[in-house]
C-alpha cells in the first residue's frame, strides 16, 4: 500500500465527514459479516443477508477509494 494513498486516509478520516461515515459503515458490515461467520451454518435468509452485506461493505469500500483518487489528484 502506497504511504501517500495511507497518509491521504488519515487525513480524509481527519476532515472528511463523508469519509468518516464510509469507514464507520464499512466496520459496522464487517461486524454484522463476522457475527453471520461465526454460526456453523447460515438458513437461507442468512445466506441473503451475507451477500447483502458483502455488497454494502464493498460499495463503501469502493466509494472511500474514489474519495481517496479524487483526493491524489487534487
Amino acid at each position: 500500500m502506497s504511504s501517500i494513498a495511507e497518509a491521504i486516509r488519515e487525513q480524509l478520516m481527519a476532515n472528511d465527514a463523508e469519509y468518516q461515515s464510509l469507514r464507520q459503515e464499512h466496520a459496522h458490515y464487517a461486524t454484522q459479516l463476522e457475527q453471520l461467520a461465526s454460526k456453523r451454518f447460515l438458513n437461507d435468509q442468512e445466506q441473503l443477508e451475507e451477500v447483502r452485506l458483502k455488497k454494502l461493505k464493498l460499495r463503501a469500500k469502493d466509494r472511500m477509494e474514489m474519495l481517496v483518487r479524487r483526493a491524489q489528484g487534487a
